[in-house]
């Protein structure tokens, strides 16, 4: 079963993203590069702990 997880823009420090990671990636931490609409640009995301 796939877990939910909340990205966090790297700059401002705002959730603004929540999505689904596979289990098997338990261990790595996701980053995507996202629009944040606080900075009004597009930063790197990072999933929080």
């Amino acid at each position: 079963m796939r877990k939910k997880v909340i990205l966090i823009c790297e700059e401002c420090l705002s959730r603004n993203y929540t999505t689904t990671k596979s289990p098997q990636k338990e261990g790595v931490r996701l980053e995507i590069k996202k629009f944040c609409p606080k900075c009004n640009k597009y930063t790197i995301h990072k999933e929080t702990k």
